[in-house]
């Protein structure tokens, strides 16, 4: 039985979508590795589990970085394990299909398609982040009607307008989840002198993280090692000091969406200003981003149902899409 699978290889993590299943898998973009043995020892949870508990010669990679391939071989053990595990028991290869950033090179590109035909891919299909997202979200891109989706993923934020099946004027930035982290973690050591890993960084920006109209009365407590003595220690940081840190990070995107909109013709700048801007990825949930955006552009800004899967579950559905896509594509096809 010939069997498709959309697969959003993100930063932190892989989803695998199956048309007619749904999300059949969900796991972080992560690989453990034996360096005595050269040997992959897990991959997703269980590596992450691994994590400052494993010795020093288990080392812990994250293949995939701002959206691109910083390591061939492990992102394609993940791809393989993944769709293994999936699809253990079909019959035939699958067809894949992978969302890119929007503003990925050719060669990039290419190493993602390798990565999943030598994971054992019959064909393989690369849709573009921002197309996946706004099917993912329910809309028809497939309308000549113009669409400016923001999806903040784990590694990069891509903003594109997008109207019948294609990309109109789109950017790709760096700053994105694991950058609002990295600023936490590197506030918090330089300010209260305490040391802080990255997933303590997510957890409070999920907590109380803000960038717009922050609340004084809002804290929250974070452990961590105290770097002057080495001693655990407890602090306290309120919702308006971590607004000031996250800000500036904020204010990157929002300037990235006003360079989009510079750039989109007249006769669709006047489609978003009815459809509104549409926001999706994990990141999209940072509380006053949506409102920051829409003060800054006059815009209505709206977050998706279920921001985090939308381009997983846009990359699955797309396969019914392909004829109707300008970015969704065959690439290869697996040998046999």
């Amino acid at each position: 039985m010939a069997v498709d699978l959309g697969i959003d290889l993100g930063t932190t993590k892989i989803l695998i979508y199956r048309p007619g299943k749904g999300i059949v898998l969900e796991e972080p973009s992560v690989v453990a590795y034996n360096t005595r043995t050269s040997e992959v020892v897990a991959v997703g949870h269980e590596a992450l589990r691994m994590m400052g508990r494993a010795p020093a010669y288990i080392q812990i990679e994250c293949p995939v970085r701002e959206g691109v391939i910083s390591n061939h071989e492990f992102t394609e053990f993940l791809i393989r394990e993944f769709v293994r595990k999936v699809s253990g028991s079909f019959l035939s290869r699958p067809r894949i299909a992978i969302c890119i950033p929007s503003a990925i090179t050719r060669v990039e590109a290419r190493a993602v398609v390798e990565a999943a035909v030598s994971a054992g891919a019959r064909k393989v299909y690369l849709i573009d982040e921002p197309i996946a997202a706004a099917i993912g979200a329910g809309l028809d891109v497939t309308k000549p009607v113009g669409r400016m989706m923001v999806d903040l993923g784990g590694g990069t934020t891509d903003i594109a307008v997008i109207s019948m099946g294609g990309i109109i004027v789109s950017t790709s930035l760096k700053v994105a989840g694991n950058s609002f982290d990295e600023t936490i973690v590197k506030y918090i050591e330089n300010t209260y002198k305490l040391a802080i890993g990255t997933t303590v960084g997510e957890e409070l920006k999920k907590e109380i993280g803000c960038v717009f109209r922050p609340e004084a009365d809002i804290k929250a407590m974070i452990r961590g090692r105290n770097l002057t003595n080495g001693i655990p220690e407890e602090i306290t940081v309120s919702q308006t000091e971590l607004c000031d840190v996250l800000r500036p990070l904020a204010d990157e995107v929002v300037a990235g969406v006003k360079q989009v909109l510079a750039k989109t013709p007249p006769e669709l700048s006047g489609d978003i200003l009815t459809e509104g801007i549409l926001m999706t990825g994990g990141t999209a949930q940072l509380r006053g981003l949506d409102g920051l955006i829409e003060d800054a552009t006059g815009i209505r800004t709206t977050v998706a149902r279920d921001p985090v899967s939308c381009v997983g579950i846009g990359t699955g559905k797309c396969f019914s899409l392909i004829g109707e896509l300008k970015e969704g594509f065959e690439l290869a096809s697996g040998r046999g």
